[in-house]
């Protein structure tokens, strides 16, 4: 492509390296103009240039483009310059212009030609490469700006020489009514004035529309015809078989007899039984829990048999002995106590004298609760655990029948709550339903009057703008004035301020020297150098309890004195307690050994009379 060649130069401006291929096929507008035979067809404006484009090309000349004349036109020093400079300078006259005049409007209206490629990117154009982003930039440029000078047939001559299926994306997404008259509209107003923008651009856009969609059309028969390029394939060596001895045809083996295989065993039923261990193991562990249940039940009635008192059997035949009901303990086990030697003394600790008051106090406790269970008629309990097992098994049932209800109530609920919940899915549903409705109603009205309000505010908008260019030279007129108030009042309070600053610093100047005086008058008398200390007297800080060194020295003593006090009639409680203490253990030693003199006394009846007269012993 001829101006992909020296595109690059041109566009060689400060601070960019010259002639690097990445720049070139990121930045460069024109690295994909129309090529060669497109650039032929452009000489059909036969003779000069167009008014437009040498007025262009003066003004890129002059001041107003200064780095095309001094970067682009001209290498630098040290530098080698470009082929593409000479090849662009190989070029006539008319071809230069229109392609200064078209790199120039490139980059003029870049922003505008960036929103709409920018957008047929990320919409129809995913699936194209990044680097045809210039051709396109060029292509929305000449449709924009140049389309009424160009005129349509070198417009389109300049597309189909373009790659068919870029072109027929790229026009449709741009010449589309929705896309021009919407959001491509609104980004242009962004940045220039709606008017301006609907009155050059749009509107003729528009009126090209039905010319660009047969265009279109063109391209997509084109793409529809379109048939693959067939590659002409290079004469391959054809192989050629050797002339071989053709083998014998080998004979066909006879079959291999088929073996007999025995009949298999049926697969046995015990296979997809359950084991009969398990029903053995399963028979075990009931009778097992019957035994236990039954043998817990014996044990609960015949609990208190070990406290009934009975006689010992006499000799006699083993037949007296079974006719003998109920069983009774044969004799009792005889207690034996130590007695204590009066000849070692035992000594016991405070603890342990304590501890064994306790013991023996807890002992004649039981015995009296004992003998008063007796005095009130105690019995068997078995016929109270026999109630007490009817009830309990009244109490299982009543349960399990309360479970049952209420596992059967939860299954209801859960139905009832399934049910509601589903009538409650449809009641939203047809309430959301109404509800999109309405919104979509409310919506339509609100852009409706959205609309009439935009309208009415561009209206109102131009109007004013039409009064404020009206009342220009009155406004300038007025802000001159007001401007000329305000810097005649800043100046007379700036002078104002001045005014007070120097009085208040001449008023300070005035303070320093009278404290200087003073200070000086004070240092020049004479002072006392000795201090009278009146220990009666209050300093007078005015803090809370204040008070002179007499009083101090006087409460200190008072203090001293009420913790002497305070000792002394804590020693006296201790020496009480202690006594209080040691006259406690004395008593406890003297019940100890009551009870011990008691309970020897008991034991050696009891081994002296027979069983029956003392059953239990007691203390």
């Amino acid at each position: 492509m001829l101006i992909s060649v020296f595109a690059p130069s041109l566009l060689s401006l400060p601070g960019r390296p010259c002639g690097t291929d990445s720049w070139e096929a990121t930045h460069c507008p024109l690295s994909c103009l129309p090529g060669e035979a497109a650039l032929t067809a452009l000489p059909q404006r036969t003779g000069a240039p167009t008014p437009h484009s040498c007025s262009l090309f003066s003004a890129l000349q002059g001041p107003r483009y200064p780095h095309l004349e001094s970067t682009a036109l001209s290498p630098g020093p040290g530098q080698w310059p470009p082929p593409s400079l000479f090849l662009f300078q190989t070029l006539s006259p008319q071809k230069q212009a229109f392609i200064l005049e078209v790199l120039s409007g490139c980059l003029e209206y870049r922003k505008l030609l960036t929103i709409v490629v920018d957008a047929f990117y990320m919409r129809d154009g995913q699936l194209c490469l990044w680097s045809d982003y210039n051709l396109f930039q060029v292509i929305c440029y000449l449709a924009t700006f140049q389309l009424e000078e160009l005129g349509f047939q070198l417009f389109s001559n300049i597309v189909k020489s373009q790659p068919a299926d870029k072109m027929h994306k790229f026009l449709r997404f741009f010449f589309n009514p929705l896309n021009l008259c919407s959001w491509i509209k609104d980004e242009w107003s962004l940045i220039y004035e709606m008017a301006h923008v609907k009155e050059n651009w749009t509107d003729p856009l528009m009126r090209w529309q039905p010319e660009v969609q047969e265009l279109i059309d063109q391209l997509e028969r084109v793409l529809t015809n379109q048939l693959p390029l067939s590659k002409t394939k290079a004469k391959v060596t054809e192989p050629k078989q050797f002339n071989l001895t053709v083998p014998r045809p080998r004979a066909i083996p006879m079959p291999e007899p088929v073996p007999v295989v025995a009949k298999p065993r049926p697969v046995p039923r015990a296979t997809y039984q359950s084991p009969q261990e398990q029903q053995v193991l399963e028979l075990t562990k009931r009778r097992n829990r019957l035994k236990a249940e039954e043998l817990l039940l014996r044990a609960n009635l015949g609990e208190m048999r070990c406290a009934m008192p009975r006689k010992a059997p006499a000799q006699g035949s083993k037949k007296a002995l079974r006719l003998q009901s109920p069983p009774r303990i044969c004799k009792t086990l005889q207690l034996l106590f130590c007695r204590p030697s009066d000849d070692i003394p035992i000594k016991l600790n405070t603890a342990a004298i304590l501890r064994e008051g306790a013991l023996y106090q807890r002992q004649v406790e039981k015995e009296l609760q004992r003998v008063d269970k007796l005095v009130d008629g105690a019995r068997d309990l078995s016929e109270f655990l026999e109630w007490q097992r009817k009830m309990q098994a009244k109490d299982y049932q009543e349960q399990r029948t309360a479970s049952e209800c209420r596992r059967l109530q939860g299954k209801l609920s859960h139905e009832e709550a399934v049910l509601a919940r589903q009538r409650l899915l449809q009641e939203n549903k047809q309430k959301a339903d109404r509800k999109k409705e309405e919104q979509m109603a409310e919506l339509t009205q609100q852009c409706a009057a959205r609309r009439l309000q935009e309208e009415r505010s561009m209206k109102e908008l131009v109007e004013q703008v039409m009064e404020g260019h009206r009342n220009t030279q009155v406004a300038q007129m007025k802000l001159l004035k007001r401007r000329q108030q305000a810097v005649q009042e800043v100046r007379e309070e700036s002078q104002e301020l001045l005014q007070r600053r120097a009085q208040e610093a001449r008023e300070e100047q005035t303070q320093r020297c009278e404290l200087i005086s003073q200070l000086r008058a004070l240092e020049t008398q004479p002072t006392r150098k000795g201090k009278l200390v009146d220990l009666t007297q209050i300093p007078g800080y005015g803090l809370e309890g204040e008070m002179s060194i007499v009083e101090l020295r006087e409460r200190l003593a008072r203090l001293k004195e009420a913790q002497k006090r305070e000792e002394e009639e804590k020693r006296d409680q201790i020496i009480q307690g202690k006594r209080a203490k040691s006259q406690e253990l004395q008593n406890t030693l003297e019940q100890i050994s009551l009870c011990r003199s008691a309970m020897g006394r008991s034991a050696a009846l009891r081994s002296v009379l027979p069983c029956n007269v003392f059953p239990t012993p007691s203390i």
